[in-house]
């Protein structure tokens, strides 16, 4: 049976059909030498009552394709920047609390939304064909679960974190950068006994809301 999910925070939207079969027309976007380039880090965000962190954990092979961005920026990035092995912060978006929940990683680098070639489906572009392919999308695997879930105010109280994208005035992009050195400041606060601080200060963490695997 195909899943649909879908949510809209203003500007993306996303839908998975985990059981719909690849074709060979879905080939990855060129970038050249993928090799030589540093792991990158991203931040995608997810209504949990549509697609949660558990969903993902509960997806064969903790792998779900992340499809449905209909959001030039957010497709650049997908398909021209994101490379497999880049880490990535799976964000709770729309939901008390909003914020981040765990990690994932891009396995693999942005090919061919079939999506938005289905009449079918919410999120069909008539514009896009296998043939003329406008939109892109990147498998994603489920990491770990953090210990502590960062809620969007607490992370707004972590001095290394004031210069992340997340935290900026007026952006709502649901797939954004993530500097190496905030990636680390997340995983610290994160873990076990996390702190906000280098000193060892305890800094704010809410406790993870459960969601349950559909």
């Amino acid at each position: 049976m195909r899943r649909q999910s879908a949510r809209h925070d203003g500007i993306d939207f996303y839908v998975r059909h985990p059981s719909r079969p690849r074709t060979l027309d879905e080939s990855p976007a060129k970038t050249p030498m993928p090799h030589l380039q540093p792991r990158r880090y991203w931040l995608l965000k997810s209504e949990p009552d549509c697609f949660s962190f558990d969903d993902l954990l509960a997806a064969p092979g903790r792998t779900t394709h992340w499809s449905g961005v209909r959001n030039y920026q957010a497709r650049n990035f997908m398909r021209d920047e994101m490379q497999k092995g880049d880490g990535v912060l799976f964000y709770h978006s729309s939901a008390e609390p909003a914020g981040i929940v765990g990690t994932a990683e891009i396995v693999r680098r942005g090919y061919a939304d079939f999506t938005a070639w289905d009449p079918d489906d919410e999120h069909y572009d008539p514009k896009s064909s296998d043939t003329n392919p406008i939109w892109y999308m990147v498998d994603v695997r489920a990491g770990a679960r953090f210990e502590n879930f960062l809620d969007l105010p607490g992370l707004r109280h972590v001095r290394e974190l004031e210069k992340m994208q997340l935290l900026r005035k007026g952006s709502r992009l649901s797939v954004q950068p993530v500097r190496p050195e905030e990636w680390a400041t997340i995983i610290r606060i994160g873990a076990p006994g996390g702190t906000s601080e280098p000193n060892g200060r305890s800094g704010r963490a809410a406790q993870a809301p459960s969601t349950s695997a559909r």
